[in-house]
């Protein structure tokens, strides 16, 4: 039996986890799983770090099949996921329903949070140019408690060091203690796409395409819906 090492944005890593289980049982089978932000994992690669199958934001993995780096027939969309926006459980919900209003919610936030954009994650990378764009990026940075994942994001309105926090609903989702108030609004609205390859060098492409398979099963399309992710298969 093989081992597949799998790397793989946050953004999807709640569903890697809970698909993998079942399928490590039917193959007989092992996943090596390991997860950063998409700049961590850009920097791993560069290194030379070895994998079996990679899951990076769409245009990553698009850019590595061109440059012959992954497998093409092997490039497989999993599914797409929105920021969204969040405070603490049972704590009063800011309205975020324009930008403006939206705006107004973080310079009166005691604290915010969101994904430091050093470390490389998509959405602290987005919303720190937001900041700047909405002009408050220096009001926002003096109260903010950066996370270097987007569940440290999460837990910080959930722990209660911030009254809003920022991240993919899917990375929300996996922390308990928090309210979703929503996706951010109008034309500030920030999506993000995310597909799987097999590099050209795995010495077990068949087993790792067999888990590319277990991942996108339609059967499995409520369990990503329900994870906060909108599958793509």
């Amino acid at each position: 039996m093989a081992t597949i090492r799998v790397m793989s944005t946050g953004a999807v890593e709640s569903m890697v986890r809970a698909l993998g289980p079942a399928f490590e049982k039917q193959s007989g089978h092992t996943l090596d799983l390991a997860f950063n932000t998409a700049g961590g994992v850009r920097k791993r690669l560069a290194a030379g770090d070895a994998f079996d199958v990679i899951v990076l934001p769409t245009a990553d993995i698009e850019a590595m099949a061109k440059e012959g780096k992954v497998a093409p027939e092997s490039v497989t969309d999993l599914g797409r996921t929105v920021t969204g926006v969040a405070v603490r459980e049972g704590a009063p919900v800011p309205d975020i329903s324009t930008p403006e209003a939206f705006k107004k919610a973080l310079i009166a936030a005691r604290g915010v949070s969101y994904s430091n954009p050093a470390a490389g994650g998509s959405s602290g990378t987005f919303f720190a140019g937001l900041l700047q764009k909405m002009g408050i990026a220096d009001e926002v940075a003096g109260k903010a408690v950066l996370g270097n994942r987007g569940y440290e994001v999460a837990q910080a309105v959930a722990d209660g060091r911030v009254e809003i926090g920022t991240t993919f609903v899917s990375e929300l989702l996996t922390v308990k203690g928090i309210h979703i108030v929503g996706p951010l609004p109008g034309d500030l609205q920030n999506k993000g796409t995310y597909t799987a390859a097999i590099p050209v060098g795995s010495p077990v492409k068949d087993e790792a395409s067999a888990f590319l398979r277990a991942l996108t099963d339609p059967a499995t399309r409520g369990r990503w819906t329900a994870a906060g992710l909108e599958p793509a298969f």
